[in-house]
């Protein structure tokens, strides 16, 4: 088994506030080089619920699967599969939950798992995607609660 990516940090929002902005304004704070097609005019979109669609679209129309909503417990849990440039059979399974500290903290915790199902490919996948998390997260967390989205406040493991 390969050990799944966990991660924990703080947020200074409303658990609602943080669940939202991870769903409903995905496109708002996320990066367009952690895409597929890597270019600005693309929308990123998470459909609400479960069998929810995560996917990118292009000015064009063009739209590239990214994986399916899992879980949708809303505020507290949301679940995906995830194969950002891979095929939906080597999709792994990603897990958020969000924690209320109190009325305005939130605590994000993420667990992303399912390497085995990549085979021999899948601990290199298990670094590569450490690497996009520790890249991706500032972006979340500087436009949920306005931190410097310093990537050493994440903890990645």
């Amino acid at each position: 088994m390969i050990e799944p990516i966990t991660l924990d940090f703080e947020v200074r929002c409303s658990v609602d506030h943080a669940f939202d902005t991870w769903t409903g304004n995905i496109a708002r704070w996320w990066p367009s080089d952690h895409t597929v097609g890597g270019s600005r005019g693309l929308r990123v979109v998470m459909e609400p619920g479960i069998g929810g669609r995560i996917y990118e679209r292009h000015g064009d129309g063009r739209e590239v699967d990214w994986g399916i909503v899992t879980t949708w417990q809303r505020p507290t849990q949301l679940g995906y599969t995830w194969h950002l440039g891979r095929t939906p059979a080597d999709a792994t399974d990603v897990l958020i939950r969000f924690v209320p500290l109190d009325a305005e903290h939130t605590r994000v915790e993420i667990e992303h798992r399912g390497w085995e199902r990549l085979g021999t490919d899948g601990q290199a996948w298990r670094d590569r995607n450490g690497g996009g998390w520790e890249s991706l997260l500032p972006h979340y967390r500087g436009y949920v609660d306005g931190s410097s989205g310093d990537p050493a406040s994440t903890e990645v493991s």
